[in-house]
C-alpha cells in the first residue's frame, strides 16, 4: 500500500540533514583550514587527528545502530533520539571553534583533539537514527526517492547558509580575532540546528513497523554481513564520501594557491553547491527516465571523468567555476540515489532472513562513510605535509602545487571511478525491489490488518 508523504513532512525530514550539514560541511571545508591556518595546528597533526577519531566513531556506529533499533517509545524507534540529542549536538559544533588562544601547542593539539572527537559522537548518536528514518517513513520505493531529493535539496542549502555566513559572521562577531569570530559564528550556526532538528522530530513519522529484536550485537552483524547487497553498497559509500571529502577538503588550497587568490573560494563553493541543489532535483526527474542503477553509473562515469579533466584546466575561473557546477551536480545524483539503495539494503535483508535492521545496516553504513571520510580526510593531510607544503608562504614549492591539483581533480576522479565499477555487484533494480515490497505487503496483511503502514504514535 503507498503512502504519498505530505511536502510538510519531506521539508521537515530534510531540515533534519540541513541541521546535520550545518556542522558537517564546516568540519569538510573549513576545519582542515580553520586548524592549520588560523590555530597554527601541523598539518600532519590534523591529518592523523582526522584519521584516529573517525576510525573511533566509525567504530562506535553498529552499537548506536543496535541501540537505536531496540528502542522503543510513544514517538518510535528513531525519532526520539532528535529530541534528546538536539541541543547536545550543537554544543559539540560550538566547541571544535572554540580554541583558546591562550593555550600552548600542545595544549590546543589537545584541546582539539577532545573537541573534534566529542562533535563526532554527537554526530553519530543523532544521525544514526535520522538517516534510519528514512526507510521506515514510507516503503514506497518513488516516494523514497522524493524524500531523498527534498533531503539533499535541504541538506545542501544548510551547507551553503553555514559555509557562506560563516566567513561574514566571523569578521562582524570576531571584531579582528578570527578565533573569537570562529566561536560567535558556529554559535549562531549550531543554535539554528537544533532548532531544524526539533521540527524533524514534530513533523514526521515512523510508519514501517518491526517487530522487537531479539538478537545480540554478534547475530545481527553476522547476518548482516551475509547480505550480499550491503557489501556492495558499503563500497558505493566509502567511495561515494571519499570523493567528496577530498575534493572539498583540498578546494581551499586550491582557489589559495592555484588561482592564487584565497577569496575566490566562494566562487567555487558557490558553483558547488548550487550543482548539488540541482543535481538533488535531477536524481528525481533522471529516475523518472531511467532506472536508478542506470542514472547511479551513468552519473559516476561523468562525475570520474569530469573531475580527472580538471588537472589539466588553465587557472581560469569562470571555465573551473562552470566545471565545479557541472562535477557537483552529477555527484549529487549519485549520493541521493545511494541513500535509497541504504533502504533498498534493509528491505532486502528482511525479504531474504526476515529480519528487519534499520538501525544496524544504516549504523553499518555509516561507520563505513566515516572510515572514508577517516582515510580520505587523512590523505588530504598527509599528501600536504609529505609533499612539502608550508602554510601562509606566498608561493609553494612544484611538488606542494602537484598535490594541491591532484587532490582537488584526478584522486576524487578515480574514487568516482571505482564507485561505477563496485556498482557492477548491485542487483536491487527497480523491478526486484517491487516484487520484495509486493511479498512484503502481501505476507504482513493477514496478521496486521490494512492500516500496518500507519503512523503509531501511542506505542
Amino acid at each position: 500500500m503507498q503512502h504519498r508523504l505530505s511536502a510538510k513532512e519531506k521539508i521537515s525530514y530534510g531540515l533534519g540533514d540541513m541541521a546535520s550539514h550545518i556542522g558537517l560541511d564546516n568540519v569538510i571545508i573549513f576545519l582542515t583550514f580553520y586548524y592549520t591556518d588560523v590555530v597554527g595546528l601541523p598539518a600532519v597533526f590534523v591529518g592523523t587527528l582526522f584519521l584516529l577519531a573517525r576510525v573511533a566513531d566509525a567504530i562506535i556506529d553498529p552499537a548506536m545502530g543496535m541501540v537505536a533499533d531496540r528502542t522503543r517509545t510513544r514517538w518510535g524507534r528513531f525519532r526520539p533520539w532528535l529530541l534528546w540529542l538536539s541541543v547536545p549536538f550543537g554544543v559539540s559544533c560550538l566547541l571544535i571553534y572554540a580554541v583558546p588562544e591562550s593555550l600552548s601547542l600542545s595544549g590546543k593539539m589537545i584541546y582539539a583533539s577532545v573537541t573534534y572527537s566529542l562533535m563526532m559522537l554527537m554526530y553519530t548518536a543523532i544521525n544514526i537514527p535520522y538517516c534510519s528514518m528514512g526507510a521506515i517513513i514510507t516503503p514506497d520505493n518513488t516516494q523514497r526517492i522524493s524524500l531523498q531529493s527534498w533531503r539533499f535539496f535541504l541538506a545542501t542549502l544548510g551547507g551553503a547558509m553555514s559555509t557562506f555566513l560563516m566567513m561574514p559572521l566571523a569578521e562582524w562577531l570576531g571584531g579582528g580575532n578570527k578565533l573569537d569570530g570562529y566561536f560567535g559564528a558556529m554559535s549562531v550556526m549550531a543554535s539554528l540546528a537544533a532548532l531544524m532538528f526539533l521540527i524533524c522530530f514534530f513533523n514526521t513519522r515512523e510508519r514501517v513497523n518491526a517487530p522487537p529484536s531479539h538478537g545480540n550485537f554478534i547475530s545481527d552483524l553476522r547476518d548482516l554481513l551475509r547480505n550480499d547487497q550491503w557489501r556492495v553498497v558499503a563500497l558505493l559509500v566509502f567511495f561515494n564520501i571519499s570523493f567528496g571529502v577530498v575534493r572539498l577538503g583540498a578546494m581551499m588550497y586550491y582557489v589559495t594557491y592555484f588561482l592564487g587568490d584565497a577569496s575566490l573560494f566562494m566562487w567555487l563553493l558557490a558553483a558547488h553547491i548550487v550543482g548539488k541543489s540541482v543535481g538533488s532535483v535531477m536524481a528525481k526527474w533522471l529516475t523518472r527516465k531511467l532506472s536508478k542503477l542506470t542514472v547511479f553509473t551513468l552519473c559516476t562515469v561523468i562525475t570520474g571523468l569530469l573531475s580527472i579533466s580538471i588537472m589539466f584546466m588553465p587557472a581560469t575561473l569562470p571555465l573551473l567555476v562552470a566545471m565545479t557546477f557541472v562535477v557537483s551536480s552529477f555527484y549529487q545524483v549519485t549520493t541521493t540515489l545511494m541513500w535509497v539503495m541504504m533502504s533498498d539494503v534493509v528491505d532486502y535483508g528482511e525479504y531474504k532472513q526476515g529480519k528487519r535492521m534499520d538501525g544496524t545496516v544504516f549504523s553499518t553504513l555509516l561507520a563505513v562513510l566515516k572510515m572514508g571520510m577517516a582515510v580520505s580526510g587523512a590523505i588530504v593531510g598527509w599528501t600536504l605535509g609529505l609533499s612539502g607544503y608550508v602554510a601562509q608562504a606566498p608561493v609553494q614549492q612544484s611538488s606542494a602545487m602537484l598535490a594541491i591539483i591532484a587532490l582537488f581533480s584526478v584522486v576524487p576522479g578515480i574514487l568516482a571511478l571505482l564507485s561505477a565499477v563496485a556498482m557492477r555487484g548491485y542487483k536491487l533494480n527497480d523491478a526486484t525491489m517491487h516484487t520484495i515490497n509486493l511479498q512484503k505487503l502481501s505476507a504482513a496483511q493477514p496478521a496486521a490488518g490494512p492500516n500496518a503502514l500507519q503512523p503509531q504514535e501511542s506505542l
